[in-house]
């Protein structure tokens, strides 16, 4: 059974943009090496907006040498990029944006969503790309929720959404460039679940809300991340009251993190040469906001 590493509750909010009031869980200063191919996490919301007419978000920005993944629970998120592409996801869908040589891109609010107000919620992630893909050309996937497989879990515990990788024979629509396990559970009030994992691939759970007992041994109340021993295949959790939690796991890239801002690359090297690319334009072609 996988044992509990380290349990993170207490963490600093901050606005990105005017849109999204954030919480980081980890990012790639801190906690990276015990949750690779994870780079960060932010935690948005949950926050009531009234309803605008202003565009509230964060406007065009550079990444390099990693992915973002967008997963929104209430709410729209609306994206642009410098390949074209772009898209609205409401609840329950997901962006998948590979920055890998380099992108341009915008996050909003929805505009239907802003007009009405209420209810936002999501959670950003930056996933690693290996040395070889870094710097690949860059690429978007819009998941949508009815595209994501959703299992029943034994005994009436509650659903798993396989966002990426693989529970049982459920496989998520998400392509990632290691191994990597993205799911959404939703546990009842009262249930346990047992849940076989990979050896030797890092593991963590972020609870969003709820009160759950992990492995049998500490007991976490959402907002929490719970970052487990990579050793063992087994994770049982107990949850006193409905809980919404996301897992993450992955094969560990064992290389160096060198990241600088919106940059995360290999060596310092790397670093210097994103950031000229950036300041002489070739990084990523500048779209006009509208």
């Amino acid at each position: 059974m996988k044992k509990v590493l380290l349990a993170r509750t207490e963490v600093d909010s901050h606005w990105v943009g005017d849109g999204f009031p954030v919480r980081n869980f980890f990012s790639y200063t801190d906690l990276a090496e015990h949750l690779s191919p994870f780079l960060l996490m932010d935690y948005a919301g949950p926050r009531d907006f009234p309803p605008t007419e202003k565009r509230l978000g964060v406007g065009e920005h550079p990444h390099r040498g990693f992915e973002t993944v967008t997963i929104v629970y209430s709410g729209e998120v609306e994206h642009r990029d410098s390949t074209g592409a772009g898209g609205t996801i409401g609840p329950g869908d997901v962006q998948w944006m590979t920055a890998a040589s380099g992108i341009l891109h915008e996050e909003f609010h929805g505009r239907e969503f802003a007009k009405r107000g209420g209810d936002f919620e999501m959670i950003q992630l930056w996933v690693n790309l290996p040395k070889a893909h870094k710097m690949d050309p860059p690429g978007y996937q819009e998941i949508q929720r009815r595209m994501i497989p959703e299992v029943e879990l034994p005994h009436g515990a509650g659903s798993l959404r396989i966002i990426a990788g693989s529970h049982g024979d459920a496989k998520g629509p998400a392509r990632t460039f290691s191994p990597t396990n993205l799911w959404d559970l939703t546990l009842n009030a009262k249930s346990t679940v047992d849940l076989e994992l990979p050896e030797n691939h890092t593991a963590a759970l972020f609870l969003m809300r709820g009160a759950i007992k992990v492995s049998k041994s500490e007991t976490i109340t959402g907002p929490a991340l719970c970052i487990l021993d990579p050793a063992g295949t087994r994770l049982f959790l107990e949850s006193d009251s409905a809980a919404k939690i996301l897992f993450l796991g992955g094969k560990p890239l064992n290389e160096p993190i060198v990241g600088y801002g919106p940059f995360v690359m290999n060596t310092e090297e790397e670093i210097r040469t994103a950031i000229r690319d950036f300041r002489n334009g070739t990084l990523g072609k500048t779209f006009s906001s509208g």
